[in-house]
């Protein structure tokens, strides 16, 4: 009897999927053992103990194995039959949390589940979008070439992104937007990722230039394409139209929208990071949020936090510091060095080499589920992967660049490596329903 069951658990199993999780989780503790462990201190006790953030950790990942194991051992047509229903249920946790939700570090996005844990629906609910788009996808009736079916598909992506922001949870609320990567694999046009990416440059360029000067550029750009084009003006006169509409509409976003939103929309403390990040200084005057101390001088901790970061992961050389040897991180220097800035420790322990194989790691992780996605019969297992893919891509480069100053801080984790049950248990599931579809990619899901 045991010897079917270990047959059924095993058949069709990516064991390199397996292992991969099971490395990235242990470099996970270790990495918290080493920001936290104290000379003299009973190692073994302290991890059997609970009372330690990297115990803690141990108890979630033995959590997580079970998990994995359920997973491993369900029906993959589960997946399926309730997919919307958990989209559902997700939807629902994330508006309980306004209600019985518990405040964290500024963010009510907490449900409290006792004995000092705390669940996350906004993690979870990554995992139901994913299944809810995989489910919407794989329908016969779905073309997503019409127009109606990306709305829908883009929704269903950013109504939990949403939530996240009015939860203060922006970094999460950006995590969602990952699920666009696997929209634009399955037919969404590449117009509106270039149109989200000229955004996006045109709103870095709003902080960096002067209004003045970037407005003159703008405009300097939009007179030499109708130069360039002069020829086509001649047959065709609605390129003049669209050019002096496009530019108008960069400088309205540039003179009005940028500022509008920093002022109006964004808290000041998410504004100064931004601005901090482009080495300006924010003036939470401005600020439509501004708190009662506005009048005095902002302090910018994040400035202190990358700066703590970059001391770290730099101190590391090329080999790095050692085990347990590095002053940085175990000196508590680095804010938050057991969760977002996780990342710290690695550099600053194992220095460029330990860095370079951990994120080769990562990238190995990346392409095996690419690899499981496109060996996929079902539509629905496919879309689902390419969803994993962009979720952990997402995480992976956003944290790592967050932390050595590229992009501002706002508090998304390390997949499997930084502290946190709900983020660890998030990327369990993930990966784990991965797998159990592959061992069930001849079956076609819908």
């Amino acid at each position: 009897m045991s010897k079917r069951i270990n047959s059924n658990i095993s058949q069709g199993i990516d064991w390199t999927m397996i292992w991969l999780y099971a490395v990235l989780v242990c470099i996970g503790i270790m990495c918290i053992f080493m920001v936290e462990y104290r000379p003299g201190a009973d190692w073994l006790a302290s991890f059997l103990g609970g009372k330690t953030n990297y115990s803690k950790q141990l108890i979630f990942a033995g959590v997580c194995a079970i998990t994995a194991t359920f997973i491993l051992l369900t029906d993959s047509k589960l997946f399926t039959a309730f997919a919307n229903i958990l989209y559902a249920f997700g939807i629902v946790l994330m508006l309980a949390t306004f209600v019985i939700g518990k405040s964290i570090n500024g963010s009510k996005s907490w449900i409290p589940l006792g004995g000092g844990f705390n669940l996350q629906p906004a993690e979870l609910c990554k995992i139901f979008t994913a299944l809810a788009l995989a489910k919407f996808l794989s329908r016969q009736e779905t073309d997503f070439t019409k127009l109606k079916s990306q709305i829908i598909g883009i929704s269903m992506a950013l109504a939990p992104a949403v939530l996240s922001h009015f939860q203060h949870e922006d970094g999460l609320a950006l995590a969602y937007l990952s699920f666009f990567l696997m929209l634009y694999r399955e037919g969404l046009p590449p117009q509106i990722l270039i149109i989200g990416a000229s955004v996006g440059v045109l709103a870095i360029a709003s902080l960096v230039v002067e209004p003045k000067i970037l407005t003159i550029a703008l405009t300097v750009i939009a007179i030499v394409l109708l130069f360039l084009l002069k020829k086509q003006l001649k047959r065709n006169k609605r390129i003049i139209t669209v050019i002096i509409g496009v530019w108008l509409i960069c400088v309205g976003f540039q003179r009005v929208a940028v500022p509008f939103i920093f002022n109006n929309v964004f808290e000041c403390y998410q504004s100064t990071r931004i601005y901090s990040m482009m080495g300006k200084d924010y003036d939470c005057n401005l600020n439509r949020h501004k708190s009662k101390s506005a009048d005095k001088p902002v302090k910018k901790p994040d400035d202190y936090n990358v700066r703590q970061s970059k001391i770290a992961i730099g101190s590391g050389g090329i080999t790095g510091a050692g085990f347990l040897k590095g002053t940085q991180t175990r000196g508590k220097y680095v804010p938050e060095q057991h969760t977002d800035f996780i990342f710290t420790s690695l550099g600053e322990a194992f220095g460029f080499t330990g860095c370079f194989i951990f994120l080769a790691l990562y990238l190995f992780l990346l392409y095996r589920i690419i690899r499981i996605a496109e060996r996929q019969r079902s539509t629905f297992s496919r879309v689902y992967a390419y969803s994993v893919a962009s979720i952990i891509f997402f995480h992976i480069t956003v944290n790592v660049c967050m932390t050595i100053g590229l992009f501002p801080i706002i508090g998304i984790p390390l997949p499997l490596i930084s502290y946190g049950g709900s983020s660890l248990l998030t990327f369990t599931i993930l990966i784990f329903i991965l797998i159990r579809l592959d061992a069930d990619r001849q079956m076609v899901l819908r």
